[in-house]
């Protein structure tokens, strides 16, 4: 049946493809005059404004424009990026000394000082679903002179820095002049500045000669950054299999999250793609609508928990078994929050106790709305199955497939939906991700289980302390069911083989990469 289903598609994307090679943007070889890459993104971004929203999207394109204070190294441990160093942290985990780099220049050709810093932290702290989870915990945030911040806590909060240095959702610092709700001015610190935006065309970054790159080696997100290509154009390219052409027929020096059974084609295509296997690159999560909707009493979501067989929905996404990871802990085994803690629950495909259980619950017929989008292949894929999980254990699935900026849109409404799929990367501190975890997230889960597990966890200091108190988090995720997390998987891509330099990482970025001639 999924090779079916696998089929069909292929079929019905071929023939959009012929249809839409003509339309393709720039060639490689067009822009040989100039350095540029030629980048095929899953759809267009909602927004440019990286801290209003923790779309994957928004993260890669404007990452090259903005920096944060911190950031994760090729080993997830935290480095300074805008900072100087680590900051001063005080005996009692309250207040937090930093220090900024000097001679960083903004876009603008101003100097970064503290109080582009501090305007940038509290417009973050009040547009951000994650900076408004900080600043729930922060009593004063101010300059201490030119080039010193100070954040002052009203309790210890330990996933500060990791929330400070995360690239999705970026407390991203930004010339305090440029500030706006909305924002309409993107000036950064960052070694590409943005040029031109023409909306379901491109995005178009060009290189800013006057970046302040630190001096260490470049290490994952960290280190030294330097713009060695002239241009970066984002082209938006909603349908997967015509970002599998496109690459294969070089116009796109890179084209991302492609279908799995493109693989082989890919691995066939030598001297035209190279196929990029990216590990423990996330999570697929479903979210649900707790605030409005058929989902709203816990009970009917633990039934729909129970129907569901989260193996045979990445099967159905992947394929591949090299490619996904049926397992109900959010952090894999040997990492330190590694937790069985409630996965009794996972992957139980039970139609007959679900329905039992939702009858007990109250439910009657109401139609459960899944919102989701084909621009991630394996989101559609998964929702097929899904709803025909649910169907089979007497629920009224209903599958909304709109386009991603769509649903960006709509799950911001709790009466549009009850379910919506997304992924997210693998972090190394809980509170990263999923957003749900903190506060106004879509979902709008709350609860005294909720608050209590997350405060132990979070003003706990101890790392070794802290991998126990994830557990009791995760048992509350999986009682009360706000998300259900569907396995780990590995992501595809494929760059040209001209691109050099380029290392995978769950937000590609294109600084310290080059074009070979």
């Amino acid at each position: 049946m999924l090779d079916f289903l696998y089929l069909s598609r292929r079929k019905a994307a071929l023939a959009l493809v012929l249809g839409a090679a003509a339309c393709l943007p720039l060639t490689a070889q067009s822009q040989a005059s100039k350095s540029a890459l030629n980048l095929a993104m899953v759809a267009e971004p909602p927004t440019l404004d990286i801290q209003s929203t923790p779309a994957d999207l928004v993260c890669i394109i404007m990452q090259h424009v903005y920096e944060p204070l911190f950031t994760f190294d090729a080993k997830a441990a935290l480095v300074p990026m805008l900072a100087e160093s680590m900051p001063k942290i005080s005996a009692d985990g309250k207040l937090y000394s930093i220090t900024l780099r000097k001679g960083v220049k903004l876009h603008n050709g101003r100097e970064l000082n503290a109080d582009d810093v501090v305007a940038s932290l509290k417009r973050w702290m009040e547009v951000s679903p994650r900076g408004k989870s900080v600043s729930a915990q922060v009593a004063d945030l101010s300059a201490k002179g030119p080039l010193a911040v100070e954040i002052s806590l009203k309790n210890a909060y330990a996933p500060l820095l990791s929330q400070l240095a995360m690239a999705s959702g970026m407390a991203a610092i930004m010339a305090k002049e440029s500030l706006a709700q909305p924002l309409r001015e993107y000036v950064g610190t960052g070694p590409y500045k943005f040029k031109e935006r023409r909306p379901d065309q491109y995005v178009l970054l060009t290189r800013f000669d006057g970046y302040s790159a630190r001096t260490e080696a470049a290490s994952g997100y960290g280190g030294k950054r330097v713009a060695m290509v002239e241009e970066l154009r984002f082209v938006p390219v909603p349908n997967a299999n015509t970002r599998v052409e496109g690459a294969l027929a070089g116009q796109f020096h890179y084209a991302d999250l492609l279908p799995i059974e493109a693989l082989p084609r890919l691995e066939k295509a030598s001297g035209k793609a190279v196929p990029i296997m990216t590990p423990s690159f996330g999570f697929p999560y479903l979210v649900f609508n707790t605030k409005d909707g058929s989902l709203v009493q816990q009970p009917v979501r633990k039934a729909v928990q129970t129907a569901l067989g989260e193996g045979e929905m990445l099967a159905a996404g992947f394929g591949d078994t090299r490619f996904f990871i049926a397992e109900g802990n959010h952090f894999p085994k040997g990492t330190p929050f590694y937790s069985d803690a409630g996965t009794a629950n996972y992957n139980e495909r039970d139609a007959r106790k679900a329905k039992a259980q939702a009858e007990q619950a109250g439910y009657k017929g109401e139609p459960i709305r899944i919102l989701t989008s084909r621009q991630y292949d394996f989101h559609y894929n998964m929702a097929l199955i899904m709803a025909e999980q649910l169907k089979k254990a007497g629920f009224k699935a209903e599958l909304n497939v709109v386009e991603w900026a769509t649903l960006l849109q709509r799950r911001a409404d709790p009466k549009l939906w009850d379910i919506y799929i997304t992924h997210s990367g693998l972090f190394p501190e809980p509170m990263l991700s999923p957003p749900q975890l903190g506060d106004g997230a879509p979902g709008w889960w709350s609860s005294p289980a909720k608050t209590a597990a997350l405060a132990a966890l979070n003003q706990e200091p101890n790392p070794a302390k802290r991998g126990a108190l994830w557990g009791k988090v995760q048992q509350v995720v999986y009682d009360e069911v706000p998300y259900i997390q569907v396995g780990k998987f590995a992501s595809l891509s494929a760059r040209a083989p001209a691109l050099q330099g380029y290392t995978p990482y769950t937000y590609p970025f294109f600084w310290n990469t080059s074009l070979k001639n």
